[in-house]
């Protein structure tokens, strides 16, 4: 109790509350209740059974026994109160009891099966124990078996070491004698703690031998079963050895009481509508043992597949005392049924049984790894294609994007070709409009600046400007000699640029207010061969203020993009002079 915390102990008062102090060790309850994840309405239901054991009984559970303990010792004490209606209820059905066990007997032995009674007495469920469920009530009589006798099963054994509950095993084996020499522990047969008929199940999709017992505590044979036959070891080997399925119960458990209750009362609750291992096998006697196999039909008048089929088969029934040694379940007996009847009668079938069982199931094996290959293939082929689509969908959007990006490429090479085209007649009408309203008749004085004009295309072209004369006019000269000459001085505008101020005052103006230098406006520059010097473009700028003189000779360099794509070297000789 120390090493519990405040809430666990408080569970353990609570419980210790309900099932009354006197009865049960505050250890035990701390056990079930830690088995329970410390569920205390579950352990309540679990302990509060049906167990009226004698103090004989009890004092033999407290002698010190070489075993390991399980968790659920405390399944001992008083059965609780019963309260005055159940007492009354079961005053009235003790005459229904009688009448139905008479009759069970009688059906018994002259095999006739018994019908049922169209009356339902299903609404009385509070005649019955109710428990958490089956698996749980079979794990409390295993639990008592330990307890009564002495022994230990195997997996309540490793419950109570561990404190881990597993999944039920149908392939668990007892070490019999055990491995310790030293070790004198009792062993009990290695018991299933599922259904029944989870037991039935287990026998025909696997071919084993079931062994069914069956007790009452009200019959005084079944405690000396108990302690000589479960315990033999001779008959817990033999079980062991050949793999027999070890199922068993006490008739007042809920299956066996259920079952026993459907004779006459029919019961429909989901849960409870099988019938009970105590009415399938025909017990009337107890202790009862019953081994149950897969058997061919006896029956072939039906050439059907399904007639042919095996079916559950009871092999034999034993229920009677166990002692003498000759009694019909004493381990020698049992044993002895065993070896010289049971088991070479049912083992040559059960042997081909498990070779076809073996058989199916390679069978099986073989076809899901033809259908696990199946879906590989198909899954590389699907990948295969996913992959080649893939590629197939990459290669589309590629020439999609190479033919969007020429598309726009040739979109944005006409726009650039329309722009030129544009800017192209913008600056022919300039063009000509220059050559009516900037470029003045030639001076014909003797003060005049004389220039030779190369242009592209090895053009020469000589004039002579006025003192006067701007850059501009130069300019505007030698842009008018780019105009083709097809286009007639005639049909030139007049006028283009509003504004105050003369007509060169407006050309220069709106020269200055473009975003771009003045030499792209123009398309070309001016160049003094030798040395080279750039005549550059300025406003009011006077030819001879900009340092030409007559007699000089300017190349005329085009420009592309910002580039002088016609600038030609000029040898001496063709300069020319005023001597020519």
């Amino acid at each position: 109790m120390e090493q519990l915390s405040s809430s666990q102990r408080e569970a353990v008062e609570q419980l210790q509350g309900i099932l009354g102090r006197q009865n049960y060790d505050v250890d035990v309850l701390a056990n079930v209740l830690q088995t329970l994840d410390w569920n205390i309405q579950r352990a309540a239901d679990l302990l509060v059974g049906d167990l009226d054991e004698t103090r004989d009984t009890r004092n033999q559970r407290n002698q010190p026994q070489h075993q390991l303990q399980p968790e659920n010792s405390g399944h001992g004490g008083h059965q609780p109160r019963r309260s005055l209606t159940r007492l009354l209820f079961s005053l009235l059905y003790l005459p229904i009891s009688l009448v139905s066990g008479i009759l069970r007997f009688i059906s018994g032995i002259l095999r006739v099966p018994l019908l049922t009674s169209p009356f339902n007495f299903s609404n009385y469920r509070f005649l019955r124990q109710t428990y958490p469920d089956s698996r749980s009530v079979t794990r409390r009589w295993i639990t008592s078996l330990e307890e009564e006798t002495g022994a230990v099963n195997h997996k309540s054994a490793t419950v109570a070491v561990t404190g881990l509950d597993g999944q039920q095993s149908t392939s668990r084996r007892h070490t019999y004698p055990p491995a310790n020499p030293a070790d004198e522990s009792k062993v009990l047969p290695d018991f299933f703690d599922g259904k029944y008929e989870e037991v039935l199940d287990i026998c025909q999709k696997e071919g084993r031998i079931a062994c069914i017992i069956l007790v009452s505590a009200e019959h005084d044979d079944v405690a000396e079963f108990k302690r000589s036959t479960l315990t033999n070891p001779g008959f817990v080997r033999m079980l062991g050895d050949n793999n027999f399925v070890v199922w068993g119960g006490d008739i007042r458990d809920k299956d066996a009481w259920d079952g026993q209750l459907s004779v006459i009362f029919p019961l429909t609750e989901p849960h409870i509508q099988h019938t009970s291992a105590a009415q399938k096998l025909q017990a009337t006697t107890y202790p009862f043992i019953a081994f149950v196999a897969l058997q061919p039909r006896r029956n072939h008048s039906n050439p059907s597949s399904s007639a042919s089929s095996p079916i559950l088969t009871v092999l034999s029934r034993h229920h009677g005392p166990p002692i003498p040694e000759s009694g019909p379940t004493s381990a020698y007996v049992l044993m002895r049924h065993l070896e010289h009847q049971l088991l070479p009668r049912v083992d040559p079938f059960l042997s081909r049984f498990k070779s076809q069982l073996q058989e199916r199931d390679r069978d099986r094996i073989i076809r899901e790894q033809q259908d696990q290959a199946f879906r590989e293939s198909a899954q590389r082929d699907r990948e295969r294609i996913q992959v080649r689509i893939q590629a197939e969908r990459e290669e589309a959007e590629r020439l999609r994007s190479e033919q969007e990006a020429r598309r726009q490429e040739e979109q944005r090479i006409q726009l650039e070709r329309e722009k030129q085209e544009n800017l192209q007649a913008v600056r022919l009408q300039y063009r000509r409009w220059m050559r009516r309203s900037i470029v003045s008749a030639e001076h014909r004085g003797t003060n005049g600046i004389r220039l030779a004009l190369k242009l592209p295309g090895n053009t020469r072209v000589v004039r002579t400007f006025s003192p006067n004369s701007t850059l501009t006019e130069l300019y505007a000269f030698v842009d008018t000699q780019m105009l083709p000459l097809t286009l007639q001085p005639e049909t030139d505008p007049t006028h283009i640029m509003d504004g105050p101020g003369t007509e060169l005052h407006k050309l220069e103006n709106h020269i200055q207010s473009q975003a771009n230098r003045a030499e792209s406006w123009w398309g070309f520059k001016l160049v003094l061969p030798y040395p080279r010097r750039e005549i550059k473009w300025s406003a009011s700028v006077l030819i001879a203020g900009a340092g030409l003189k007559s007699g000089e000779q300017l190349v005329v360099e085009e420009l592309t993009n910002g580039t002088t794509t016609d600038s030609q070297d000029i040898s001496d000789d063709d300069y020319e002079s005023e001597d020519d």
